[in-house]
């Protein structure tokens, strides 16, 4: 008779081992405090040793992010698989569709991650930095599509930051409304209204780039001020 698979050998497995310590990190986050709550208690409540625990993270911060990585390469993916001619507008809001995936499927967690990073500031920190990451591969992406356009690298920049604040905005609010998992489509739908706002739409002539740019960057600062979903 064949030994049984341990938990954490298989991918499902793993997934299964990463989402219990997530889950164990938020509630005793959550209950016990951020700066109270150690690893040991993490792998504790989730069953697995210490050890287990830093094959997963690098650090307790790191537990109770969504698995941005993962989440990135998606985002990568979508780019790269994409037809050269597909329309960029459409493309952008498809590649955003991972992202949201992130968040909308786990509303419970979300909603507990987000009131985490309002409070703590090294996990607030945390997470703008992940905003900026998603940022800079969107606008890697852009350029690369719009190399042969004068503006391409401004069209490329203003649609990368219209993109993410759009995305924050949409997630911000679903989540102050309570994570209610009856408006994930009413969040996805506020987020598709920026399509007709992007640079790359077909709509908004090149004319325009500078008034979108500096209302975009005006919208960035006010975001600043605020905690970004988590």
């Amino acid at each position: 008779m064949a030994a049984p698979v341990r938990r954490g050998r298989s991918a499902e497995g793993r997934a299964e081992v990463r989402g219990d310590l997530v889950r164990a990190a938020l509630a005793l986050f959550t209950e016990h405090g951020y700066d109270e709550t150690t690893v040991d208690d993490i792998a504790a409540a989730a069953g697995v040793g210490r050890r287990t625990f830093f094959r997963y993270f690098r650090g307790k911060e790191d537990a109770v992010s969504p698995d941005h990585e993962t989440c990135l390469a998606r985002v990568d993916a979508v780019f790269a698989a994409a037809h050269e001619t597909e329309p960029l507008a459409p493309l952008v809001l498809r590649a955003a569709d991972p992202v949201f995936d992130l968040y909308l499927d786990s509303p419970a967690e979300a909603s507990a991650r987000f009131a985490l990073t309002r409070n703590v500031a090294a996990l607030r920190d945390r997470e703008a930095a992940s905003v900026d990451t998603y940022r800079r591969l969107f606008g890697r992406r852009l350029r690369e599509r719009l190399a042969d356009r004068p503006d391409g690298e401004l069209a490329a920049a203003v649609t990368a930051a219209a993109v993410v604040a759009a995305h924050n905005m949409a997630l911000r609010s679903w989540l102050v409304d309570g994570a209610r998992p009856e408006a994930r489509d009413t969040c996805r739908a506020t987020f598709r209204r920026v399509e007709t706002m992007l640079p790359v739409a077909p709509s908004v002539a090149a004319d325009d780039l500078a008034v979108i740019a500096t209302r975009l960057e005006r919208a960035a600062a006010r975001l600043e001020r605020t905690a970004p979903p988590g």
